[in-house]
């Protein structure tokens, strides 16, 4: 059974490679986790590439806004966490949270502004129609508070 389209968590472990000089997880190791999750949703979902490349598209990263809260080392087991929070026109947003998983303290959160973009010649197109109506609860609800 395919997983829920619009909630997705996996735990890991944090590897030696991830660390920086001061023993942490490195900064951009968080992106990259916000990237991974979402690529692991999607493919759970039944949405993943395969279905993206059928339809003549993908999903880039667009923007993304980080807030660190605070830092995870070597061995530490965390939950990264993503929601789809808005799909229309070209454009789709998630959510995603890293915490620990001993003590559940929040690590970082981000804001990931994605575009849908044609294979053909990289610009962007509009989403799916598919797409666009499994969220559209949440889309609604996330535009309204974004106002």
């Amino acid at each position: 059974m395919p997983a829920d389209p619009l909630r997705y968590s996996e735990r890991w472990r944090v590897r030696n490679v991830e660390l920086d000089s001061n023993g942490h997880v490195n900064n951009s190791v968080y992106l990259a986790w916000a990237e991974e999750i979402a690529t692991r949703h999607a493919e759970a979902a039944g949405y993943g590439r395969a279905w993206s490349e059928a339809r003549g598209g993908g999903w880039v990263i667009h923007r993304t806004e980080v807030t660190y809260h605070r830092p995870a080392v070597y061995n530490d087991e965390v939950e990264v966490s993503v929601e789809v929070d808005l799909i229309r026109g070209a454009r789709g947003v998630r959510s995603t949270w890293i915490r620990r998983v001993p003590d559940g303290e929040l690590l970082a959160e981000l804001w990931t502004e994605w575009a849908w973009v044609r294979l053909s010649d990289g610009r962007p197109a509009r989403v799916p129609p598919e797409l666009v109506e499994l969220a559209k609860g949440r889309s609604a609800a996330t535009a309204a508070r974004r106002r």
